[in-house]
């Protein structure tokens, strides 16, 4: 029998003062059985980054030809692509031709700086693709937040993202590799 996906109920209050975004969500965040905690958290931490009311987590690592997070306007357009990892170029070349905009979120340690320095020039010609790389560190400290019930707080200012729940808090510093802030 196959394993099936765990589901985490997250309540989410975003103040993004770079953006002049400030609301709360209600999601349910279905965890793929081979995906860690931090993974997860990473998709939770690029939904905060990039919210908007029609930012949704699609089918994702089940389906081959969508991205795990995107932003549809109500024409059915791809506005926004968000990847995790350290994609190929084919993929990131296939992503930006269907989307305007493609953000890229690594978050691998050490293996980022060896990817980035082998992908550089091919990614350059993407004037639509961003790349931020969350560092190691930051990925291990966000698993203290995980529970099946999650209330958590994201405060981000001049690039920095602070998250808090009951408990803990975090200061995230995302490495801007390719793109603009």
């Amino acid at each position: 029998m196959a394993l099936k996906a765990t589901v985490f109920k997250v309540s989410v209050q975003i103040a993004d003062i770079d953006r002049g975004y400030y609301n709360d969500h209600q999601l349910m965040l279905a965890q793929h059985p081979s995906e860690t905690d931090e993974r997860m958290m990473v998709r939770l931490l690029a939904f905060a980054m990039h919210a908007s009311e029609s930012l949704t987590f699609s089918k994702g690592m089940c389906v081959e030809d969508e991205p795990e997070l995107w932003d549809k306007s109500l024409s059915g357009e791809i506005d926004l692509w968000i990847e995790f990892g350290q994609s190929d170029e084919k993929w990131l070349r296939k992503a930006c031709g269907r989307a305007k905009e493609v953000q890229l979120i690594t978050y691998g340690g050490r293996s980022v700086p060896i990817w980035w320095k082998q992908n550089e020039a091919a990614f350059a010609r993407y004037n639509n693709l961003s790349i931020t790389n969350i560092p190691e560190d930051a990925v291990k400290s966000l698993g203290q937040f995980v529970g099946k019930n999650m209330s958590l707080q994201f405060n981000i200012c001049e690039g920095q993202i602070w998250i808090s729940d009951a408990n803990n808090s975090l200061l995230i510093e995302p490495e801007l590799l390719k793109g603009e802030h």
